[in-house]
C-alpha cells in the first residue's frame, strides 16, 4: 500500500516537472533584440514613414515583435528634450538606435560610441561632423543623407522662376537647427544670384512664428521658402494658416505640406529614406558594423504643386514650371 501512495506521488510530482519545462524553456530563450527609434517630431506626422521603415527591417529579416522589438520616442519639435531620450535609450542598452534628422542624430551621437547609430538625414552628415567620410563612415554611426537642405537654393530658383515680378522673398528658418548657419548662408548667395532681397526670419519656438510672418508680411514679402527642419514639420497646419492668410506663396521641403492644401514643394522622398535606414538597422542588428556601411545618398526629389492652392493664389503656372512638375494635386 506504502508502495502505491509513493508511486502516485512521483508520478505527479513527475507531471509538475513537466508542466514547468515549457517555462523553463521560455525563460532561457534570448531577449528579443531592441530597437530605440529617436523621433524629432511627431509619430502623427510619419506613420506612413515608420510602415516604411519597418519594411526596410523585414527586407533585413526583421519583423516588429517575431523577432526584433521597436521602441519609439518623439520629440515632437522640442530638440532640448532629445539629449535624454538618447541617453535613455543608452541606459537601457538598446541594440540600435535608428532615427531621422540631424537633431537627433546629434543627440544620440553625444550620448554614446559604443551603441551603433542608423541615420536618415536631409542635411551633410560630414559637415556636421557625425561620419568621418561616406564611403567609411568610422566610429559607430552611419545612415542615409538624401541632402534636403541643400536644395534650398533650388527652392527659391523655382519660386523665383514662378513669381519673376517678385523682388522681395523670406526665408523661415530655425536657428537652432545645425546646419542653420550654412543653410541660411546658402540661399543668402542664391538670392544675391537672383537679384533678390532676401528676409531671414527666425524662428525657434511656435510661440514665434506669427510674429515672424507678420514681420515678412511688414516687410511686403512676395514669397517664401521654408527652410527643411523638423521643426517646421511639427507646425505644419500653422505654416499653411499663415501662409494662406497672408496670401503669401510658399515652398516647403516636404511634400506634406502641399499634400495638406500647400502651394508647393521641392525636396527628397524621405519615406524611401525611412526605408533605406531600416534596412541598415536590420544589417546591423544581423552583425554588420555602422563603420563597414558607406552612408547612403538619396538622390530622388520631386516638384509637387498644389493646382487648386495655385488657382487660389491667382498664380497661372508657367511652361517652363509645367514640365517640371513630377506631381500635380488638384
Amino acid at each position: 500500500m506504502a508502495i502505491g501512495i509513493g508511486r502516485r506521488h512521483f508520478i505527479s510530482a513527475l507531471g509538475g516537472a513537466a508542466a514547468a519545462w515549457p517555462l523553463v524553456a521560455r525563460a532561457q530563450r534570448p531577449a528579443l533584440p531592441v530597437v530605440g527609434f529617436l523621433g524629432s517630431t511627431s509619430a502623427n506626422l510619419r506613420q506612413a514613414q515608420i510602415k516604411a521603415f519597418q519594411q526596410g527591417l523585414k527586407l533585413a529579416g526583421y519583423v516588429e515583435g517575431q523577432n526584433v522589438v521597436i521602441e519609439y520616442s518623439w520629440a515632437d519639435g522640442h530638440y532640448e528634450r532629445l539629449p535624454a531620450m538618447a541617453a535613455d535609450f543608452v541606459q537601457r542598452k538598446v541594440s540600435v538606435i535608428a532615427l531621422i534628422g540631424p537633431p537627433a542624430a546629434k543627440a544620440a551621437k553625444a550620448a554614446t560610441t559604443t551603441i551603433p547609430i542608423v541615420f536618415g538625414m536631409g542635411a551633410d552628415p560630414i559637415q556636421l561632423g557625425l561620419v568621418a567620410s561616406l564611403n567609411r563612415p568610422g566610429g559607430n554611426l552611419t545612415g542615409v543623407s538624401f541632402l534636403n537642405n541643400a536644395l534650398a537654393p533650388k527652392q527659391l530658383e523655382i519660386l523665383h522662376e514662378l513669381l519673376p515680378k517678385v523682388t522681395t522673398v523670406g526665408l523661415l528658418m530655425n536657428p537652432d537647427a545645425p546646419d542653420a548657419e550654412n543653410g541660411t548662408r546658402a540661399v543668402q548667395e542664391a538670392a544675391r544670384a537672383l537679384g533678390l532681397r532676401l528676409l531671414v526670419a527666425n524662428v525657434r519656438s511656435e510661440n514665434e512664428i506669427d510674429a515672424a510672418y507678420a514681420t515678412l508680411v511688414g516687410a511686403q514679402a512676395g514669397g517664401l521658402v521654408v527652410y527643411s527642419d523638423p521643426f517646421f514639420l511639427v507646425q505644419i497646419e500653422r505654416t499653411l494658416t499663415l501662409s494662406a492668410r497672408a496670401a503669401l506663396p510658399s515652398i516647403y521641403p516636404l511634400r506634406d505640406w502641399p499634400e495638406a492644401g500647400g502651394l508647393m514643394s521641392y525636396g527628397a522622398d524621405i519615406t524611401d529614406a525611412y526605408r533605406q535606414v531600416g534596412v541598415y538597422t536590420g544589417k546591423i542588428l544581423a552583425g554588420a558594423k555602422p563603420a563597414d556601411l558607406p552612408v547612403q545618398q538619396s538622390t530622388k526629389v520631386a516638384l509637387v504643386i498644389n493646382l487648386k492652392a495655385a488657382k487660389s493664389l491667382g498664380i497661372d503656372i508657367p511652361m517652363s514650371i509645367l514640365m517640371q512638375i513630377d506631381e500635380g494635386i488638384e
